[in-house]
């Protein structure tokens, strides 16, 4: 085992422990187990989904949970034969999966049936060091600490292009234009002819446009229709492929009746009711509804290329940042920050 590991110590975490109300723990540490490693937890990225949980609003989650899914961290200690070295910088990939299932084992890891993604399902890295199996980690060779709580965040849009099979021809409209949906712009850079973004949010569609380098943007009536708007964007057509992230039941919807004959709808949100939709409409267009859930580990080596090549800048995500102290009195005006872009929490020495 290589490493300092102290049996019987302890470390204190921050949990919330209902809607609203986060507390101090503390735990015992104890030394990882065959096969996994700790890791010090330096960097994690505020998620949509620890925002709606704070707010009580977040799908199949219960309290009291130990928040924290974007995880940028470094290995002290290793237990078992490993590529990796104490004191790499690492991604932590946060999907629990069980290898023996049948999902995991045709590959499809993202969706295992019994699957436990830290944070959400079982506890996850809001707290200084974290044991997790050797194989969900992800080396940076040049990656800062900062980039690194941006990877999953990030995988989840390479994993929506991944799925959708966007060619070069294809016409692409995001709705959404938050961090999840931003994450698919950032994948979609030379693989589609044109990409549009519509959202509610003037500044979300400026950062969408003008950082992120959409082909256009569309502001969301309030109670207009939006297939001419659509139209226009795209010289008169409909687009062949939707990725919607907004997670807005009335904007999954609209997808069936904005989509070209023949297109792909992503659904990369989702949100707790039905999707229903007309089926005549939905045989005349002959469409394909896909769903995206989370990442594979090959997308976690791909978003950390694309960041350390420069092909992603994250330079601008981050507009808010929060010591790990600070979590219990200031998340909450933190996250209702009206710029808010994306959030990182701190664990330094």
């Amino acid at each position: 085992m290589s490493g300092g590991l102290t049996a019987r110590m302890e470390q204190s975490h921050i949990v919330l422990a209902e809607p609203g109300r986060f507390a101090l723990g503390r735990e015992a540490l104890v030394d990882p187990l065959p096969g996994e490693a700790r890791v010090r937890i330096r960097r994690i990225g505020v998620c949509g989904t620890d925002i709606h949980a704070f707010h009580g609003r977040q799908p199949f989650f219960e309290y009291p949970r130990i928040l924290g899914h974007e995880l940028g961290a470094e290995i002290v200690a290793i237990n078992g034969s490993s590529v990796f070295a104490v004191g790499e910088a690492v991604s932590v990939e946060p999907y629990l999966n069980d290898g023996m299932s049948p999902a995991s084992q045709k590959g499809k890891t993202n969706c295992c049936e019994s699957l436990q993604v830290l944070g959400v399902h079982c506890d996850g890295g809001m707290r200084p060091f974290l044991n997790v199996p050797i194989h969900k980690l992800h080396r940076a060779d040049s990656a800062t600490m900062d980039q690194l709580a941006l990877v999953e965040m990030l995988c989840i849009g390479q994993h929506a292009v991944n799925r959708s099979f966007v060619g070069e021809s294809d016409k692409v409209l995001v709705l959404g234009a938050g961090p999840i949906g931003w994450s698919v712009i950032s994948f979609l850079k030379g693989q589609a002819a044109r990409v549009v973004v519509a959202d509610l949010s003037e500044s979300r569609l400026a950062f969408s446009r003008d950082v992120l380098g959409a082909d256009e943007t569309v502001a969301v009536p309030t109670g207009g229709a939006m297939i001419p708007l659509i139209r226009d964007a795209f010289g008169g057509e409909l687009p062949d492929v939707i990725f919607d992230a907004t997670g807005n039941r009335a904007s999954m919807l609209s997808t069936f009746d904005l989509a070209a004959h023949g297109g792909r709808i992503v659904f990369v949100g989702l949100f707790q009711g039905e999707v229903v939709f007309s089926d005549p409409n939905f045989h005349r267009r002959e469409l394909t509804v896909m769903s995206s859930r989370n990442a594979t580990s090959a997308e976690f080596g791909q978003v950390i290329a694309a960041m350390e090549s420069g092909r992603v800048d994250t330079t601008p995500w981050i507009t808010h940042r929060l010591p790990y102290a600070d979590v219990p009195t200031g998340f909450a005006k933190t996250v209702g920050e009206g710029a808010l872009r994306k959030a990182v929490i701190h664990l330094d020495d």
